[in-house]
């Protein structure tokens, strides 16, 4: 059985129409960053839970990077929280998004499409990332520019690290700084790597995934032409990856 809780919101960020944070005070049991676990409301004859990723590092106040599901059952009571107001969070984490899971490298790639950045912010936050790996490369994939949520605090985190790179997609305008297209579009055409100056290998390149599906299953897809493999711990490889949309 789920061990509940419940959370007073503290904090709450719009992003966009659709995207937006709140931060959650709650007596939850100690995670790693890269980790999930599950918010939830009830009624008295029912209860609507799903997962959401931490974006804090573990020790601070919890954070959740949430859209807006179209006649979610969930989604649009959380949109409507305010400052005070309470929600259900599970006391456990779980997931598999962690440095503990990832082969010794060089190279950490930490690809994201909306909010499954959420667990890279709080992996970089935490900081071990910084002593296990000589680069690390945050890639984003989004529609729109003003859906690269965390983008200032990423470069926050960031700013004294030489060899960080953060590499926005943006596939439907143009927008400064950012690639055009999709992250896939990027690895096929070799201009994520020309543009970070590392070369994916399976001696080097480790590499986390969280976002759709499909973009999970196309990465995955050019990642193995470039000589990668879908990490199993019977089976080392070079590819972690979660669903989180």
């Amino acid at each position: 059985m789920a061990d509940w809780t419940t959370g007073i919101v503290k904090a709450r960020t719009q992003w966009t129409d659709t995207l937006f944070s709140i931060v959650v005070e709650a007596d939850v049991e100690p995670f790693q960053a890269g980790q999930f676990t599950k918010l939830a409301w009830h009624t008295s004859d029912n209860k609507v839970a799903r997962a959401y990723s931490y974006v804090n590092a573990p020790g601070q106040d919890c954070e959740f990077y949430i859209i807006t599901i179209p006649d979610g059952q969930l989604t649009t009571y959380l949109a409507s929280l305010k400052v005070g107001d309470q929600l259900l969070v599970e006391r456990s984490a779980a997931g598999f998004l962690t440095l503990d899971e990832v082969p010794a490298g060089r190279d950490l790639w930490l690809m994201a499409t909306g909010t499954g950045v959420g667990p890279f912010v709080s992996l970089l936050a935490e900081g071990s990332c910084w002593q296990q790996f000589e680069n690390i490369v945050l890639v984003h994939g989004v529609r729109m520019a003003d859906e690269l949520g965390y983008r200032s605090r990423i470069l926050e985190l960031t700013q004294d690290k030489a060899n960080f790179h953060y590499v926005p997609f943006v596939s439907r305008e143009s927008a400064e700084l950012a690639e055009a297209g999709r992250i896939t579009d990027g690895i096929t055409s070799g201009r994520l790597e020309q543009r970070v100056g590392l070369a994916f290998s399976a001696e080097h390149s480790r590499v986390l995934l969280c976002g759709n599906p499909q973009m999970v299953r196309d990465t995955l897809t050019e990642l193995k032409q470039k000589g990668l493999q879908k990490h199993l711990r019977r089976t080392p490889g070079q590819v972690l990856m979660e669903n989180y949309w």
